[in-house]
């Protein structure tokens, strides 16, 4: 019996490996964050300078995933991961060496976080390589999506306590580690496996970019789930005001924790039914209504409805999320082999750069209105994206009764 209680992808020794490794560099980037904003704060005493750290982690996003995602494709995805992990353990571990000057850290920092991106992008195509078949994908993929998120919080989490319990360097030397071990599972369980393509095939690096762009941009299909995975920039805008929001309920740290708590709730709920319990025709059709659910339950704050009926709501909002699931495997399908990783780069970077201006977004709208009309904002807004996609779904999806010359020229051949 146990083990039918254990998660079909998890059953896979690969792919434990990847999500092990996954889970630690989650973990890892999000430690780096917290120790090294606290050791700017500790070595300058400026609030600015921290957060000039900590605007450090998300630039490279922008141009890792987009620039470097071709790594992926060219290289094995195996080897790539180790070398990225490899490399940030020894960049994160530059960091803690004594007397570092603060633009030496900001310049350390913004390369082990650039290798965020074809690390991710490898790792991203290679789960398909695992697992060829969209439910066991689809089961790695919400998989991966809940524990990311609980992965991210706990890093928060853990590098503000391991910061409090030891020194910044002590942590960072921590999140060094955390590198190396997700480099030898990654050693150690993953199948080596060849290049998509050779390197006479391959994208140059100076045209890397604009090849990825051309090719999430160029396809209709491509360009329209990629436009669901970047309505994520919206879904995230609650987390970004929820101090402020909580406050104006009068509530403390406890209803911070409850409504965060609501929304990853939701979503891994979510992400499990339609992992496992919807049929694998049917979760490209739930994609609309879910997109749809993912914001317009967030209109309902401009009422202002006390904490627990705004735990309820998010929760609500947090399944809707759900449709991020047949998206990606939409996308992936769509997506040939040889390009992956490079189509995964492009999409997480716009996604990351659009979660950081919204949460900026956010921020700024809540000096001069109330946290809980930003949400409904942001909800009305991402409902209406999501109903302007669904009005422009492709009319071919839907199954058609064969016409009479349908069958005719079956009959005939």
């Amino acid at each position: 019996m146990a083990a039918t209680r254990t998660p079909v992808a998890l059953r896979d020794p690969e792919f434990r490996g990847l999500w092990t490794a996954q889970t630690l560099s989650r973990v890892g980037d999000q430690l780096a964050r917290v120790a090294l904003i606290v050791l700017v704060f500790q070595s300058t005493g400026s609030a600015a300078a921290a957060s000039a750290a900590y605007a450090v982690t998300m630039v490279p996003w922008l141009i890792g995933g987009p620039l470097l995602g071709w790594l992926g494709d060219r290289y094995p995805r195996r080897a790539v991961m180790i070398s990225c992990d490899l490399a940030s353990a020894g960049l994160i571990a530059a960091m803690a060496v004594p007397g570092q000057p603060l633009p030496a850290l900001y310049v350390l920092l913004f390369a082990a976080t650039l290798l965020a991106g074809p690390f991710g992008a490898a790792r991203s195509a290679l789960v398909r390589d695992v697992f060829p078949d969209d439910d066991r994908y689809a089961a790695a993929t919400a998989l991966t999506s809940v524990t990311g998120q609980f992965a991210q919080v706990a890093g928060f989490a853990g590098g503000g306590l391991l910061a409090g319990l030891t020194t910044p360097r002590q942590a960072l030397l921590l999140d060094a580690a955390t590198f190396v071990v997700s480099a030898i599972l990654v050693r150690l369980t993953v199948t080596r496996r060849p290049a998509p393509r050779g390197p006479a095939g391959a994208a140059l690096p100076s045209r890397a970019m604009t090849a990825g762009v051309r090719l999430v941009f160029g396809d209709s299909r491509l360009r329209r789930l990629t436009s669901y995975a970047w309505l994520a920039s919206l879904h995230t805008v609650p987390a970004g005001v929820v101090a402020p929001y909580v406050a104006d309920l009068g509530g403390g740290s406890a209803g911070v924790g409850l409504l965060l708590a609501s929304v990853a709730f939701g979503t891994a709920l979510s992400m499990i039914v339609v992992s496992r319990w919807v049929p694998a025709e049917r979760r490209l059709r739930l994609m609309e209504p879910l997109a749809l659910l993912a914001g317009a339950p967030l209109v309902l704050c401009a009422f202002h409805p006390g904490l627990v009926l705004t735990a309820a709501i998010w929760a609500l909002a947090g399944a809707g999320s759900g449709y991020q699931l047949a998206a990606n495997v939409a996308f992936v399908r769509a997506v040939p082999d040889a390009h992956r990783a490079q189509a995964f780069g492009v999409v997480a970077a716009g996604l990351v750069a659009g979660q950081g201006f919204g949460v900026l977004a956010a921020g700024a709208l809540a000096s001069v209105l109330a946290p809980a009309l930003v949400v409904a904002v942001a909800g009305t807004l991402a409902a209406l994206l999501a109903l302007l996609l669904w009005a422009n779904a492709e009319p071919d999806r839907r199954p058609r009764r064969p016409s009479r010359d349908d069958v005719r020229a079956s009959r005939v051949r």
